[in-house]
């Protein structure tokens, strides 16, 4: 097999959840078990980070990798799911496992791929766990795919695990309030394990309080022990932060490379992460800390969060989709310089359109598309869910096609931004 033939078998035979959407969504542990059996239980010969939440676990799984390869550690990274090429949701310092790799162990385990009939989703779980032994990685830091109770990932016992914040997002399969959707995310927790929440929300508080006291275990949250007091930004425009920890600022001047605001919440949500990974033996230096933050994309891959594509006019893309995630990006489009914006515009078909579309401003010229995958909201069906907002533009077929019109009306003080679906992002990076 080819890569691309092996990618074909893995899109095309396996159900994926990104995809396809809830056909691909299994609620138990059975399969990933049998599977993780028969690979011998890889995840037990290395130490773990578990990081569960609706918004920034990915920005967070890849800070707390950037740390750690900064410390001298070899880092395996796991996260989902991936934009630009299948190989990016597993990492070793940044790199990507190889094209061989993959091809080698779809036809190595074809027979039991065939025989247990995995998810997509499960499958690239016990090829991460499985090729991070074989390269005997010291720590891999394990994002969470959905939920957490009955994820893939949740066979691991990790050093630390950690919770971001709760959204209103998957409401199909976690829970349609915030106290079942920690509940379920809350399901990483586990005994002996201590865990940080980033942030303190008074409808999740006491459900995690609640599932850390029974399994025995200690807790923190992440907004009560650190604060920022001022954020600026530097002439190349990465964020400075003056971070205090209780009422003693601890790190001055830390640069942060990732440059959404709301990754101001996210960073102190890794460094309490830090504070228990250390207690638990890690070395990690305080320079360890500033290099690691300022260099995550450098380090880790880490693209598609308030990502820059071009300038003259300003396009921006951001892979947030949920109704926190797109609040997060309109306060950060209110706080980019621009005369006009143009806001290119995708949604898959089993999210809560209403509640984004409502949010997102009105004074705005829309390109309304669609990705390329079946889950996609049509671009027409788009088009009049907005128009009831207020939200006016015309329809393509692609994002190329809607980013190539942007370009073309936009001028050089303009902004383009690119988003509403990871996908969209996805097809245009």
């Amino acid at each position: 097999m080819t890569y691309q033939e092996t990618l074909d078998f893995l899109f095309s035979q396996l159900p994926m959840y990104q995809r396809i959407g809830k056909a691909a969504y299994k609620a138990d542990l059975e399969t990933t078990l049998k599977l993780d059996a028969a690979f011998d239980n890889p995840h037990k010969s290395y130490k773990t980070i578990h990081v569960a939440g609706t918004n920034g676990k990915g920005s967070v799984s890849h800070s707390l990798a950037s740390v750690l390869q900064e410390a001298g550690y070899k880092v395996g990274l796991y996260t989902s799911p991936h934009l630009r090429d299948f190989r990016e949701r597993i990492r070793i310092n940044g790199d990507m496992i190889t094209e061989n790799a993959v091809i080698q162990f779809v036809e190595g385990n074809k027979n039991l791929l065939d025989d247990l009939k995995p998810s997509f989703f499960e499958m690239t779980v016990a090829m991460a766990f499985d090729y991070f032994r074989k390269k005997a990685v010291d720590v891999a830091v394990i994002e969470v795919g959905m939920g957490g109770r009955l994820d893939s990932t949740n066979i691991i016992e990790p050093e630390v695990s950690v919770i971001t914040n709760i959204g209103m997002d998957h409401t199909a399969f976690l829970g349609t309030s915030k106290e079942d959707i920690a509940g379920e995310k809350g399901g990483i927790i586990k005994a002996n394990v201590p865990v940080v929440i980033g942030q303190t929300q008074p409808e999740t508080q006491s459900v995690f309080e609640k599932l850390a006291n029974e399994k025995g275990t200690s807790i923190e949250f992440a907004d009560q022990k650190y604060r920022i007091s001022v954020a600026t930004y530097s002439v190349d425009e990465q964020q400075v932060l003056q971070i205090y920890k209780n009422e003693t600022l601890l790190f001055p001047d830390l640069r942060l490379g990732l440059l959404g605001q709301y990754q101001q919440k996210n960073v102190l949500t890794v460094l309490s992460a830090i504070d228990k990974m250390k207690e638990k033996g890690f070395e990690i230096s305080r320079q360890d800390i500033y290099k690691g933050l300022e260099n995550v994309s450098k380090n880790t891959g880490l693209i598609g969060r308030w990502y820059y594509l071009g300038f003259n006019p300003r396009i921006v893309c951001d892979t947030g989709h949920n109704q926190d995630g797109i609040e997060a990006i309109i306060k950060q489009i209110e706080n980019t310089a621009h005369r006009e914006l143009h806001f290119i515009l995708g949604m898959v078909n089993d999210k809560d359109h209403d509640t984004v579309l409502s949010l997102l401003p009105k004074n705005a010229q829309y390109y309304f598309t669609r990705a390329s995958i079946p889950r996609s909201l049509a671009e027409d069906e788009l088009k009049l869910k907005a128009k009831k907002h207020g939200l006016h533009g015309e329809t393509y077929e692609n994002p190329i096609l809607a980013l190539t019109a942007a370009k073309k009306n936009a001028d050089s003080n303009d902004l383009i931004f690119i988003g509403g679906s990871t996908f969209v992002v996805a097809d245009v990076l």
